[in-house]
């Protein structure tokens, strides 16, 4: 059986993959398989079918990806966002060891890449998105600032409370007094 892979852009979160599953269904085709900026087919589509699939999930904010260096920029994006936001015990990992290990490729060139493309580095990315965690957690209000920091992988609460202020202006303590209005939808970080 020969199958197809769709890449697909901003697919970052488990109700991403409900949406794109509802409407490749929608159109009749039934993915074998569904991860983060990823769907897997049984069979290849004809160009008609992409078309649909494409004017489909444009209109959804997602974005079908064809070039490889577009694909392996989404892969970095959605490694970081799954070691961030979904897999909290891995992120004692060395970050370059991590992406290099997934993504088959040496770092110096996946950094490069990310570079090139999206005009910041690949630890900045990381960074806003442990950020954007931490304000999901400081919202909720379930856990102290020292444990967040000891989720997130901080050294200490210090560091945490200053590297969130460098990328949000503002205090820990001042953002939880504010909370919703500075939360960003992670396809936005």
């Amino acid at each position: 059986m020969r199958t197809e892979i769709l890449y697909i852009k901003n697919m970052v979160c488990d109700r991403c993959k409900i949406v794109v599953k509802s409407e490749l269904e929608k159109l009749g085709i039934t993915p074998l398989h569904i991860d983060l900026g990823e769907v897997t087919l049984g069979t290849p589509l004809s160009d008609e079918q992409k078309i649909l699939i494409k004017n489909r999930l444009d209109s959804l904010g997602f974005e079908l990806i064809n070039d490889k260096r577009s694909r392996l920029i989404e892969q970095i994006k959605t490694l970081i966002i799954e070691l961030v936001h979904y897999n909290n015990n891995e992120l004692k990992v060395n970050l370059s060891d991590y992406l290099s290990d997934k993504l088959h490729h040496d770092y110096n060139y996946i950094s490069n890449l990310f570079s090139e493309i999206e005009g910041t580095n690949i630890e900045k990315y990381f960074i806003a998105q442990k950020i954007e965690k931490v304000k999901e957690l400081l919202v909720y209000d379930e856990l102290t600032l020292g444990e967040i920091a000891f989720q997130l992988n901080y050294s200490s609460t210090a560091h945490l409370s200053n590297q969130f202020k460098k990328v949000t202006g503002l205090t820990p303590s001042h953002f939880k007094s504010i909370k919703s209005h500075k939360r960003k939808p992670l396809d936005k970080v």
